[in-house]
């Protein structure tokens, strides 16, 4: 990144604004080609977590399914026994109560942090 300069001065050496202009140009450009570096290496990672994230969503959808046909069952089971409107009610309290549950323990969990 050094530059040639022009013709020295009688005496020998350059004047100081000019070797201060030099060393900010040359951080100037150390500081982009640094940025250039973390960028690159940023993107890289993450078009390596491209799959694994869309493959994670999915994942997550299809659990989402499967816990609505989980409280569909809860709810046909007592519908067997009971009106279906207490049946209903009481697959949404047993749901929620753990959903708030399972909450309740991350949040214990990341008070500890």
């Amino acid at each position: 990144m050094l530059k040639p300069t022009g013709p020295i001065p009688p005496g020998g050496e350059r004047p100081i604004g000019e070797i201060v202009s030099d060393l900010v140009d040359e951080g100037k450009a150390y500081a982009r080609a640094e940025f250039n570096v973390v960028k690159t290496i940023a993107a890289s990672k993450a078009n390596g977590l491209k799959a694994p994230l869309t493959l994670l969503a999915a994942a997550l959808f299809v659990g989402m399914a499967a816990l609505n046909a989980l409280a569909v069952a809860v709810f046909i089971l007592f519908a067997l026994a009971m009106r279906p409107l207490f049946a209903a009610l009481l697959a949404f309290v047993l749901i929620a109560g753990l959903a708030g549950l399972l909450g309740w323990l991350g949040v214990q969990k990341l008070r500890k942090l």
